[in-house]
């Protein structure tokens, strides 16, 4: 009889932030390092699959010996399957524009780094979705809910349930050690 093997599933992380990030910008290296460290505790990387803070983080995921093409997944907004940056692992072209942002929102955790509007709905509905949100205290949405619930629904059974604030890779890999497993409820519909 052929040995039963349980699949273990790896968590996965959505990293999001300014698609304008430029390389020499804070937000750009602190996504490269967390991508490295994402990667090397074996979480999955997940992102809008474009440039700026999406580039970085699969960029550092790449750095992680533990690297393999399916640690990075790029859910790209257009049709295109070229049109993401040359770092993505696997590209999911969805060609839903920025209604991806609810796929990209719907991981099991969801890191921001910095961002504007897209980064602000994809906030906004991981919140909704009952996922744990962690950001950045940096300048832009992430810097303004950093330390702070988004509204005041009752998502977890913590008592701190909030937008976490963070300042390193560290930090962020701290918080997922500890708090993740609070987060495994999904949301399963908009009550009638």
């Amino acid at each position: 009889m052929p040995q039963q093997i349980t699949p273990t599933r790896r968590p996965s992380i959505a990293v999001i932030g300014a698609g304008n990030a430029a390389p020499e910008s804070r937000p750009y290296q602190l996504a490269v390092a967390l991508g490295h460290a994402l990667v090397d505790q074996n979480y999955r990387v997940i992102s809008g699959g474009m440039h700026g803070v999406m580039e970085a983080v699969a960029l550092g995921a790449r750095k992680s010996i533990r690297f393999t093409e399916s640690s990075v997944i790029g859910l790209l907004p257009g049709f295109d399957p070229t049109s993401g940056n040359a770092y993505n692992g696997v590209v999911v072209p969805t060609g839903l524009d920025t209604f991806r942002n609810g796929l990209v929102a719907n991981a099991d955790a969801v890191v921001a780094l910095g961002g504007g509007a897209g980064t602000l709905s994809e906030m906004a509905l991981a919140w909704v979705l009952n996922r744990m949100v962690i950001a950045y205290r940096i300048e832009g949405w992430s810097g303004r809910l950093a330390g702070h619930p988004i509204d005041e629904r009752q998502r977890v059974t913590l008592e701190d349930d909030q937008v976490y604030a963070v300042e390193t890779a560290q930090e962020v890999l701290e918080l997922l050690k500890t708090r993740l497993p609070a987060y495994q409820q999904r949301h399963q519909r908009i009550p009638s």
